[in-house]
């Protein structure tokens, strides 16, 4: 429950010093430069506080879309190209140790020329193996092994904890296998989902053909995938249904797993995969599971092997020589989302080495880049957006005394975590070597393997962090009971040290009061104060949450973007979050002194500051594609809707700028949205 996906995310600090900036200097509060008042606030509020960066800051062919959260990707990526020169600088640096893992990625990420020369050869191997196989019966050891290396390919499994006994770690089994984004992609006789299907099936041909397959036959193994991955897809359950904690909840014997799907031996996909002996797991979608049998039983090796072999391709393309790639980029990036170039190379070999070695990059990157004084204002922010949710419920009248203290209990219960992790993952078992990016990152997969497997039955290690120090992002974990809050956010415009308190809680205050929330939305509500699943609501006062979001869904669903209409149910956890971090981080301002004295800066009152500065954060211009893609996949609204739909159930917000009924974006008071 991130506040964005990881598609706007960047990873930066404003807060320190870099080549352009010198130590002193103050980054202005609120830039009015970037505002169009010719907007009146109830009719656009979202263009009244950014018009002007909006038609300053067009597209860059790199990006899909371009805010706050791509400028500081930008800004981030600077500094820690910074930081990996000055460590390739060290040519002393002792096998094993982190600098020279550091630099030896970066470098054979960077070594076009060796890449080129190498072509696909480094998936021969994989393609012998695949090939290498006679029987279905053989599966389950062969996809183990690529599962361990990295691929994907007809479901997929991870370690976590056990969401009715939070503190021990079980085997999840989830659905998976597909390679177009969403499950209704397959679907649909309309021109545009015909040409989607088209454009795919030629792109896997065309990527078969650049490893070595003749036309004609590659183009038949296209068709065969296709079709392979479509009853993958039919029963693959959706992105609501996935939202429901207990639907994705079935704990399940492993006996019990091997009746539900016979045709595959679990027994020996998990033994190859190098699992110590469990008794049972959780298999998020059993009907997918049981489709799984059906479409193993009824499809031909041959085309099981070619969908594998595909899986390894396209898996691999950004690894390989620019024929793959550009082919790759082509149809994910620019055909499906709009992107009109790919980003250098340079940037895309970070975002690698952040997946990679995120914790060895986040530890130099908060010693340059994170101060002190950040983390201790954070975490007195974090105390005062708690004790404003708390008297929120406590004052909540739809809600019984009895649901009122355990919820109380839960909110005293958060774990916080700003800036960066108390204990720093240790990379020692990760070999890394100037001569191969490809099989610099296919180690990475096994350490990531082995790591989760060592996990199994074990307790949870409360002090993992899920998202890496530089990551521009926050997160609350309902297993975990946690609100994680990484150095990358803790910068302009979402928090600034040197700026008013409006400004602050207008931002990061959100951020907090957003997070926080997570916990009480219609998903997070569902776990206890300890991170188990456990229904700890009276009926009543569930029935009255899901009255009250209910408004929220259809105020999202009659919300129209370019044509699009947003899904208010997909989107419903972080509605929530959003509207409710605005309520709690709005009256842990009032408690300021600031707020009581009430002085303009600017010419704008504090209250108009505090709504100012939320509308900021999501600046931000999106391609038509993407935005189509947004709405089909995404649980986050798209940013304009976070700002003009969110802000209009919010009363203040009324009286901060004087909306009336004439005003566009007008609501009626019975018809707002009113839930935490």
């Amino acid at each position: 429950m991130a506040l964005l996906t990881t598609l706007a995310c960047g990873c930066t600090s404003n807060n320190g010093k870099d080549d352009e900036k010198t130590a002193n200097e103050t980054i202005p509060a609120l830039n009015l430069a970037n505002m169009d008042t010719s907007f009146k606030p109830g009719d656009d509020f979202f263009r009244y506080c950014n018009n002007n960066w909006l038609k300053n800051n067009p597209i860059p062919d790199e990006y899909t879309n371009y805010g706050a959260f791509a400028e500081l990707d930008n800004k981030s990526n600077e500094q820690i190209d910074l930081i990996i020169k000055e460590v390739s600088n060290d040519t002393t640096a002792q096998h094993g140790s982190i600098a020279q893992k550091i630099r030896d990625f970066y470098n054979a990420g960077m070594d076009t020329v060796a890449i080129e020369e190498r072509g696909y050869s480094e998936l021969l191997p994989y393609f012998e193996l695949i090939n290498g196989i006679n029987s279905k019966d053989e599966l389950p050891a062969l996809i183990a092994k690529l599962h361990y290396e990295g691929f994907g390919g007809l479901f997929g499994d991870f370690v976590m904890s056990d969401p009715k006994n939070a503190e021990m770690m079980i085997m999840h089994l989830y659905q998976g296998g597909l390679s177009l984004p969403d499950r209704d992609d397959y679907f649909g006789d309309d021109e545009k989902k015909q040409e989607m299907h088209q454009m795919f099936k030629q792109h896997v041909a065309k990527m078969f053909e650049l490893t070595g397959t003749e036309s004609e036959a590659a183009k038949q193994k296209a068709e065969g995938i296709f079709a392979f991955e479509t009853r993958l897809a039919e029963k693959s359950m959706d992105r609501v249904a996935r939202r429901d904690p207990d639907t994705t909840y079935n704990k399940t014997s492993m006996a019990d797993l091997c009746k539900m799907s016979p045709a595959f031996n679990w027994d020996t996909y998990f033994t190859q995969l190098g699992m110590p002996a469990f008794d049972s797991l959780n298999v998020g979608m059993p009907e997918f599971i049981k489709g799984l049998n059906e479409t193993l039983k009824a499809t031909d090796l041959s085309v099981i092997k070619d969908y594998l072999t595909w899986k390894v391709i396209t898996e691999s393309a950004s690894m390989l020589s620019s024929d793959l790639d550009k082919e790759n980029f082509n149809f994910y990036a620019n055909y499906l989302y709009g992107q009109e170039q790919q980003r250098p190379r340079w940037k895309r070999i970070i975002g690698a080495m952040n997946g990679c070695l995120g914790e060895a990059i986040g530890q130099l990157y908060v010693e340059k880049n994170f101060p002190k004084e950040a983390k201790d204002r954070m975490i007195e922010l974090i105390g005062n957006l708690r004790k404003s949710l708390g008297n929120r419920i406590q004052n909540l009248d739809w809600m019984t005394d009895e649901t009122k203290a355990r919820a109380l209990a839960k909110l005293d219960a958060i774990n916080v975590k700003v800036g960066y992790p108390d204990k720093w993952r240790d990379y020692s078992k990760y070999d890394v070597t100037p001569e191969s990016y490809f099989q610099n990152v296919r180690k990475a997969s096994i350490y990531e393997s082995d790591r989760e497997i060592n996990k199994l039955g074990k307790p949870i290690d409360r002090e993992e962090w899920f998202m890496t120090p530089q990551t521009v992002n926050a997160y609350y974990s309902p297993e975990y009971n946690e609100i994680v809050f990484p150095a990358g956010i803790l910068q302009s415009p979402f928090f600034n040290n040197d700026a008013d308190d409006a400004i602050n809680y207008g931002g990061i205050g959100v951020v907090i009061g957003h997070e926080m929330t997570h916990g009480f939305d219609d998903e997070g509500r569902k776990y206890d104060k300890n991170g188990n699943l456990n229904d700890w609501w009276t009926e009543k006062d569930a029935e009255q949450l899901k009255q009250r979001t209910q408004r929220l869904v259809e105020l999202f669903n009659e919300f129209e973007l370019r044509g699009h209409h947003i899904n208010g149910e997909l989107t419903l956890g972080e509605n929530i979050a959003d509207l409710g971090g605005l309520n709690v981080a709005w009256d842990a301002y009032q408690m300021t002194e600031e707020a009581k004295a009430n002085k303009s800066i600017d010419g704008f009152t504090p209250a108009q500051r505090f709504f100012i500065s939320y509308g900021t954060i999501w600046r931000n211009n999106i391609r038509d594609k993407a935005l189509e893609r947004r709405i089909l996949e995404d649980v986050h609204s798209p940013a304009e809707a976070r700002v003009n739909r969110t802000l209009f159930s919010m009363p203040h917000f009324y009286e901060a700028f004087e909306i009336s009924p004439e005003d566009r974006l007008y609501i009626k008071p019975e018809d707002r949205a009113n839930i935490w």
